[in-house]
């Protein structure tokens, strides 16, 4: 079975759904933070038909509920599809589809619009869930998606606007698209591509969508070979990164060439004076997704973009290998200071090929904060088995400065066998955790996540 290790160790799925209510906490919580944090991620059901591939099992989503200092509750619940109700046991709710895909969202978790919504990219529809995170039924906005839909969205906290780019590899365009605040489709826009590229992720500013068209291309010839997730290496696709209006009518993308590379995950983009900076974690060279394979190295990196000259200059921010880069929500889209992001042995391990410095684990599970602006980086690491998973920032306050919050993760704690959700100080990163909440059981690694403030 290909990438085995994805059911084994820190990936290895849970068997059942659990509800724990008063949960017991080490430190104190924040009085201040009143909300869900919820985390997505692929959860096979039962390993006799568990997927090759790490992106392609059944989502699961899991919460836990903060209010006046208390962790009120934890619950774990998979994304009710139609074949996960039917291994459950259950009857589908039923609902829209795209082009006949109904799939069990397995990627991100937000809310918008009075929805909560689990995410996946490639064609299908986000699944609505409940506050307890129960299955409602999959997500068109209420009839005004016209396809399907993608797993990273960019909010614009002044206007309100959820932003999205939606790809399919049957169709030759990919799709810009605007929920707006009621939580309907706003308005969408068709950018032309060739080969079918996978876009996983792209970036904002005040100005642009800004689009990474990149050499992971849909292949149907891995598709005759039987590859679950058929999106390869295609050294004669030309990489490009481009930059699309937000206003105006006449938005056409202005494309830029860039070295070959390949980009999961973006940090934060902005305008600068007439030029964009875009952050990134950043895979030199070929990648091969059908796979989860590429040799490296992963760093966090900056581009440049000079719109009138038509150039990229790139700059390394980071050379540690790193993943799933968070900033804080308020700041996306706009100049910004601090970013957040993990080293997570096991990821790097399973997708990386030779780097050379993924030998020793014992400083590989850590959490790292990054001050751009001073250049410095600070680290919190939690030791040789105590896998951290992906952090996300909670201001303290709606207006709080940028870095006054919590940073918060799931970790897993090799001692009880089971995951903690960890908070620090944003301004005390590397001081003991503010917080530990303890879950009653192993939470897998998984993908992204949200603070979700009442």
């Amino acid at each position: 079975m290909i990438h085995s290790a994805f059911h084994e160790g820190p990936f290895a799925p849970v068997t059942e759904e659990v509800t724990a209510f008063d949960l017991p906490v080490t430190g104190s919580l924040p009085v201040e933070l009143s909300g869900r944090y919820l985390r997505n991620g692929p959860n096979p059901i039962g390993l006799d038909d568990a997927e090759a591939h790490w992106f392609l099992g059944p989502g699961m989503v899991h919460g836990v509920r903060l209010r006046d200092g208390r962790a009120e509750w934890y619950r774990n619940r998979w994304v009710r599809s139609r074949d996960v109700a039917a291994a459950l046991g259950e009857t589908w709710a039923g609902g829209p589809e795209h082009d006949g895909m109904d799939f069990p969202a397995n990627t991100h978790v937000l809310s918008h619009g009075g929805r909560t919504l689990a995410t996946v990219e490639s064609g299908p529809l986000p699944y609505e869930l409940t506050y307890e995170l129960d299955t409602v039924a999959p997500c068109d906005f209420g009839g005004t998606l016209p396809g399907g839909y993608a797993a990273h969205t960019k909010l614009d906290r002044r206007a309100g606007d959820l932003h999205a780019i939606a790809y399919y590899w049957a169709l030759d365009h990919i799709q810009h698209i605007v929920v707006g605040p009621d939580g309907t489709v706003r308005s969408t826009t068709d950018i032309p591509v060739s080969d079918g590229p996978m876009i996983h992720d792209f970036a904002l500013t005040e100005r642009y969508v800004v689009l990474f068209d990149l050499p992971v291309t849909f292949s149907m010839d891995a598709v005759a070979a039987g590859s679950q997730l058929p999106y390869t290496w295609n050294p004669t696709h030309q990489a490009r990164i481009g930059l699309l209006p937000r206003a105006g009518t006449a938005r056409e993308v202005q494309w830029i060439e860039v070295e070959p590379c390949w980009v999961f995950h973006t940090l934060n983009a902005y305008d600068d004076g007439d030029q964009v900076v875009v952050d990134m974690c950043r895979y030199q060279g070929s990648y091969d997704v059908s796979i989860l394979s590429g040799r490296g190295p992963l760093t966090l990196d900056r581009w440049i973009v000079d719109p009138a000259a038509g150039k990229v200059v790139q700059q390394r921010l980071d050379d540690r290998t790193q993943e799933f880069p968070r900033a804080d929500e308020r700041v996306i889209s706009r100049p910004y200071r601090y970013g957040y992001s993990v080293e997570i042995a096991e990821v790097s391990r399973a997708m990386v090929d030779g780097n050379g410095d993924l030998t020793d684990t014992a400083f590989a599970n850590t959490l790292i904060k990054h001050d751009l602006m001073a250049g410095t980086t600070q680290v919190h690491a939690f030791g040789r088995d105590a896998t951290a998973g992906e952090a996300v920032f909670a201001p303290s306050s709606p207006d709080a400065a940028e870095d006054d919050g919590y940073v918060m993760a799931f970790v897993h704690d090799p001692d009880r066998g089971a995951t903690d959700l960890v908070l620090l100080a944003g301004q005390d990163f590397t001081g003991e955790p503010v917080a530990r909440v303890h879950l009653p059981v192993r939470v897998p690694l998984g993908f992204h996540g949200n603070w979700i403030g009442d």
